[in-house]
């Protein structure tokens, strides 16, 4: 992160009043207030019931959501997979997570949307100072919390269409999903080593379910720890510096995996797969930043990814990222 941006952070934390933070995936822009001084007609957020968002009917439609996905051009991602599985086959990574942005049309407003979707995070930020973009985030992933001087990590990998026969048994069996995670879960322990002592596995993929527009996925997390040394709260900002941008939406080692994104991807991901937070005295919630709608004066963009290794099949990850270009409401 930008050094103003990691000093701002420390400032915060160390004032012990509870304030809010938005930072994107290259550390170069960050939304940071009290959670006092915030405007809702600016920016709503809803972290786990934490919440600055009263219902708005007046200005909040209940109609049924159209929502209309721009075809994806298979031959577009294979370009930028064999980019990525190219490099895997060098021996440069061993995870990417490659994503994309794909137009779509929905007669929602993003601030609607944030109204009406299901999400354990959710952000609404229109453009400010502070943003270059106006978007909606509702995202399921958590990544880090603190709380009685330790430090969670819950990263996610591995989904999957619940409605497949036996869903559950297939997705804990799949060899590629479960290499993926097992690489995930030792790049967020050992990021957690450099700033934790006695980091440890308490859960090891375990499967949620997320409930969508177009029916329920499956999901697999894992839940890592490490003791923060004291004084940590006067350094928020430096521990956010040294565990970000997530491993979960990099891969690993992360900082080839980092290049080998920017030359795959090649757009922006702007806001999309940064973090966002809320800290208050010592303890911390925050989320990596997917499930992400973004409005800019091209359009409306829905920005989704997924892991990809040695064993990932093209067209199975092709159509992994249609899967996750949904809406949370149902």
């Amino acid at each position: 992160m930008k050094q103003n941006i990691i000093d701002s952070l420390n400032s915060m934390a160390e004032g012990k009043e509870p304030f809010l933070f938005v930072v994107n995936y290259a550390g170069t822009e960050a939304y940071i207030r009290k959670l006092a001084d915030i405007d809702p007609n600016e920016c709503l957020y809803d972290f786990c019931g934490v919440t600055n968002a009263k219902m708005d009917f007046q200005n909040v439609s209940f109609k049924r959501p159209k929502w209309n996905i721009a075809k994806l051009k298979f031959e577009d991602y294979k370009k930028s997979f064999e980019i990525v599985k190219h490099n895997i086959m060098l021996g440069n990574s061993y995870l990417v997570n490659l994503t994309c942005k794909v137009a779509v049309d929905c007669n929602l407003s993003l601030r609607e949307i944030f109204f009406r979707a299901n999400g354990k995070y959710k952000m609404f930020l229109k453009n400010n100072t502070d943003c270059s973009s106006q978007f909606v985030c509702f995202s399921p992933e958590a990544f880090i919390t603190i709380n009685n001087k330790r430090i969670f990590s819950y990263p996610m990998k591995g989904t999957l269409d619940a409605s497949i026969p036996n869903a559950k048994h297939v997705l804990m069996k799949d060899k590629k999903e479960a290499a993926e995670h097992a690489t995930i879960v030792d790049l967020i322990r050992n990021d957690l080593s450099c700033i934790a002592e006695d980091v440890r596995v308490d859960k090891y993929r375990y499967i949620d379910t997320l409930h969508t527009n177009k029916g329920n996925i499956l999901q697999t997390s894992s839940e890592i720890s490490g003791k923060l040394p004291v004084g940590y709260q006067r350094h928020m900002g430096d521990i956010l510096d040294a565990i970000l941008p997530a491993g979960s939406i990099t891969g690993a080692p992360k900082n080839k995996t980092m290049e080998i994104i920017h030359e795959a991807e090649g757009y922006d991901r702007g806001f999309y797969t940064g973090v966002m937070g809320i800290c208050n005295n010592g303890e911390l919630n925050s989320a990596v930043m997917i499930r992400f709608l973004e409005q800019n004066e091209a359009g409306l963009y829905f920005k989704a990814g997924g892991g990809i290794t040695a064993k990932s099949d093209c067209r199975k990850e092709y159509e992994e990222v249609l899967q996750k270009i949904y809406l949370p409401i149902e």
